[in-house]
């Protein structure tokens, strides 16, 4: 099973510092930008993807072997699929 970001599931918040270009700072001060919460989900995004990409290469093996029989088989039940 992919993993998901239903995985990552909220939790206690734990402070961290990060560096900013200023103009990026003030800009986002400007627009009322909580950079706290768009850093936060575009970090969960970045986990999603980078865990989908390890789940990706550690099944790749199985992923060919399993396409090449289909590709030699074709799928199973087939007959009896209705679309």
């Amino acid at each position: 099973m992919k993993p998901s970001l239903t995985s990552l599931k909220p939790s206690a918040k734990k402070a961290t510092n990060i560096t900013l270009s200023m103009d990026v700072y003030q800009a986002a001060k400007s627009l009322g930008i909580n950079i706290s919460q768009v850093c936060e989900q575009r970090l969960r995004e970045e986990i999603q993807l980078r865990k989908e990409q390890q789940w990706n290469e550690e099944n790749a093996d199985f992923l060919a072997a399993y396409n090449r029989k289909v590709e030699e088989e074709g799928l199973a039940l087939e007959e009896w699929r209705a679309f």
